[in-house]
């Protein structure tokens, strides 16, 4: 007994230094002590003398810097240089681009949550908000989805003349230039609004504040340039679009294959230096009605009349559309969902060098360019586009739910029904989350590279999930198209954004962790940097400070992780009320655990990790998890904790403890060195898998939530356009739904008159009479029931055509066609 308190002992005193991260000096004092106090106590003095000699000849070298550089990271420097993948120039720069922020602390294994905590709430300014309820308002009030996607397949004049004037082209361009200067926050806002109202405008207005010329010119584009086209785009004078997409270059963007050759050429009588462009691109969105191209392209100088350089790299540019030989082709059709797409060509295009985004002196820094622009950009845009269309749909399909019987009750009553409305409120709380922290960290300064992936896939996968359950909870009202139908072009436009500005395959299982394990990990970056040092001696201390902290993080995230497992994650700092505290705690575990596996993975694997990318995927689900889960903490927090947003928060809570929990066991699984595998479900499991998706009480809480006017569902439906205007059937459809719930308990009474046989008549009207000559309702439910009955009977409907109205719309859109050609 005496020798197995003295190994407790010198366990205890080495998990705990491990689990609080403790120094190797600290490690150095306490386990010794510890190990001896026991030992001289129990009287096991042998145990006491071997451990004791592990414990010191592992502490006393390591902590001699001259010896442990010789004679330990020396050897593991000549090896981990002969391991580590040399990265591309490509790599290089996507990991250069982003910064790190709030995700780094979820990659540690030991998130300070007051990091996150303290950060400010993202509200909208003054200025933001009059916006919002002005111009958003009274565009949306404007809109007829129906003609734009079935009668026009365009935009109609009057909202193009109305989305110019009040700069809705301009929101990320600074008043200086004309712009609105708005926070990236009320960027979001107002795509959420819009796009709750037709996804053709939302992306109409996302594309030139997103990836574009004016995004570009903001950050490199030269006085020039800026102070000539950025006014121009604030007002739409100038309508951009930008060309990077082409037939042999998609995901994989650096191997374009479109070019320019550096050459001098004669226009209009003067020798002029520029570049001569052969390009192919296809998926330009506004591209058949823009004034103003930009363009990416592999510049090369044959002829070396920029320097000594041959290639010069991926290059920008912008051509304005008179440019001799550019050539706007005809328009794509994205699954009737006809925003402005199409594709563009050009063979040997002359144009001067002074069309490159910066001047010549930006030649072949293009990619770092679009990089480091992008991860702005696409944290906004389809984001944004995403949560409004499944906040749209939250409040849509609570209502229908609500309104619609059938066997007598609501269709929310229904189980079926209740477990997809369940679904549909608790993914619209986490991605509204997800979507406000990845603005908020935009506006923060930020260049959010991995959240902007997360949020990129997450957003849209779950977009995609909502539009199935709204469908599926709508039945064939969702399926009839006409202009009663809401459903069914968000339905229709979900693979636009699964598959737009990264296709989400290679976003999840390339971008997420591939980005991530370098970029947010503490240690591995600087390790893979040492190695470019010169200097020998510098290169070895660099090391050697990454090596041993890295080491240290290891040991520690095993044993966070496995103690944490053991509690449940029971134990650990928390922060929070006492409602959350038990979620960060859990966050905590699994944060140790993705560090763990994550540098289990790397340092076993080492650069075949890079092509195991259904391991990759699973860690960067985790990863993903995790900040959608910090995410909604965040939100809960930053709203005043109300207790009535809980059962959202506890739904998307325990949904992605739910996946990680799959996630990990997943990658575990199919780790190929198995007994490598079998000690990670040890450390990671140590009580086997323990989550469980939302209960189906919890679905049942979060439905009648989204079934009812409350504040938490005003709160889920922030920036959603409701305003009872006649294009607005989702507006008008939530102003009844009041009335429609205070009808329940005077139907109950009609309907059981009805079962007693007290009616002759068999018409609805004709027995609503009888109940009101029989007292059965007073007139003032008579109304109110009458009121309900023609008002739900409007939203229950489906529009029909006569055949011929349906070859009129074939006819009419072909006649447009024509007339934009002739245009042209």
């Amino acid at each position: 007994m005496s020798v197995i308190l003295t190994l407790l002992a010198a366990l205890i005193a080495t998990g705990a230094c491990a689990y609080h991260r403790s120094s190797l000096r600290t490690f150095a004092i306490a386990a010794p002590l510890a190990t001896l106090v026991v030992g001289l106590l129990t009287g096991a003095y042998w145990t006491m003398a071997v451990l004791l000699v592990v414990e010191l000849g592992v502490a006393v070298p390591l902590l001699m810097p001259t010896f442990r550089r010789r004679q330990v990271t020396a050897p593991l420097l000549k090896m981990f240089a002969r391991v580590t993948p040399k990265l591309s120039e490509t790599e290089q720069t996507a990991l250069e681009a982003g910064t790190v922020g709030f995700e780094g602390e979820l990659f540690s294994g030991k998130p300070d949550w007051h990091e996150l905590l303290k950060q400010p709430k993202p509200e909208l300014s003054v200025e933001e908000q009059a916006f919002m309820d002005g111009p958003v308002e009274q565009l949306c009030a404007m809109v007829d989805d129906w003609q734009i996607t079935h009668e026009l397949a365009d935009l109609p004049p009057e909202v193009w003349e109305f989305v110019k004037k009040n700069k809705f082209f301009g929101m990320i361009i600074p008043k200086q230039y004309g712009g609105l200067q708005f926070s990236a926050l009320a960027h979001s806002a107002v795509l959420q609004k819009l796009s709750t109202m037709s996804a053709t405008l939302a992306s109409t207005v996302a594309v030139p504040n997103s990836l574009g010329p004016a995004e570009l010119l903001l950050h490199y584009g030269s006085e020039e340039q800026k102070n000539y086209y950025l006014p121009r785009l604030a007002v739409g004078e100038e309508i951009p679009c930008f060309a990077l997409t082409g037939p042999y270059a998609g995901s994989d963007a650096t191997s374009i294959p479109d070019y320019g050759i550096v050459c001098r050429q004669v226009v209009d009588g003067v020798e002029t230096l520029g570049v001569k462009l052969t390009f192919d691109k296809r998926y330009i969105t506004l591209a058949p009605i823009a004034t103003v191209v930009g363009l990416a392209f592999c510049m090369y100088d044959p002829e070396h009349l920029l320097g000594d350089r041959e290639d010069l790299g991926i290059t920008l540019a912008l051509l304005p559309r008179s440019t001799p030989g550019l050539e706007i082709g005809r328009r794509h059709f994205p699954l009737n969902i006809p925003f402005q797409n199409g594709p563009i060509h050009g063979k040997d295009v002359f144009a001067p060098l002074s069309v490159l985004i910066g001047g010549p002196e930006m030649a072949g820094h293009g990619w770092r360019m679009l990089v480091e622009c992008l991860s702005v950009g696409r944290a906004i845009s389809l984001p944004s586009n995403a949560t409004g269309a499944m906040r749209g749909s939250a409040a849509a399909t609570g209502a229908y739910a609500r309104m619609r019987k059938q066997f007598g009750l609501a269709i929310a009553r229904f189980e079926g029904v209740e477990e997809a409305l369940g679904r549909i409120g608790g993914l619209t709380y986490a991605t509204t989350a997800l979507s406000r922290a990845t603005a908020a960290a935009v506006d923060r300064g930020e260049k959010p590279a991995v959240p902007s992936a997360i949020a990129k896939y997450h957003a849209t996968e779950w977009a995609r999930t909502v539009a199935g359950d709204t469908m599926d909870v709508h039945g064939g009202k969702a399926v009839q198209l006409g202009p009663k139908n809401y459903a069914g072009r968000g339905w229709s436009s979900v693979p636009i954004a699964i598959t737009v500005e990264g296709a989400n395959i290679m976003t999840r299982s390339l971008m997420i962790f591939g980005q991530g394990a370098i970029r947010c990990h503490p240690y591995v970056l600087k390790e893979m940097q040492a190695l470019s040092i010169a200097d020998y001696g510098e290169r070895l201390r660099s090391f050697d400070r990454a090596l041993f902290g890295h080491i240290g993080f290891g040991i520690s995230n095993a044993v966070r992780s496995f103690a944490m497992g053991l509690s449940g994650g029971r134990m650990g700092d928390s922060a929070g009320d006492a409602y959350t505290r038990r979620y960060y705690r859990k966050l905590n575990r699994y944060s140790a655990a993705l560090a763990l596996c994550a540098d289990t993975f790397m340092g076993v694997l080492g650069g075949k990790l890079k092509f195991k990318e259904k391991l990759s995927a699973r860690l960067g689900d985790v990863l993903s998890y995790l900040y959608i889960a910090s995410s909604m903490l965040k939100r809960y927090e930053d709203t005043g904790r109300p207790e009535a947003d809980r059962p959202f928060l506890a739904w998307g809570f325990h949904e992605c403890m739910w996946l990680i929990q799959n996630a990990l066991d997943g990658a575990i699984r199919n780790f190929p060195v198995r007994p490598v595998a079998w000690l990670l479900r040890v450390l990671v499991f140590p009580l086997g898998r323990r989550e469980v998706p939302p209960s189906d009480r919890l679905g049942r809480r979060v439905a009648a939530l989204l079934t009812a006017p409350n504040e938490a569902r005003g709160r889920l439906l922030e920036w959603v356009y409701l305003t009872p205007t006649p294009n607005n059937t989702v507006g008008r459809m939530n102003a009844l739904l009041p009335e429609v719930i205070a009808a329940e308990p005077v139907e109950r009474k009609f309907l059981k008159a009805q079962k007693a046989g007290q009616f002759k008549a068999h018409d609805y009207d004709g027995q609503l009479a009888e109940a009101l000559a029989a007292g059965v309702v007073s007139q003032a439910e008579h109304d109110l029931l009458k009121r309900v009955r023609d008002g739900v009977f409007e939203f229950i409907s489906v529009d029909d055509f006569d055949p011929s109205e349906l070859r009129a719309a074939v006819t009419r859109a072909d006649e447009r066609k024509k007339k934009l050609a002739d245009a042209a």
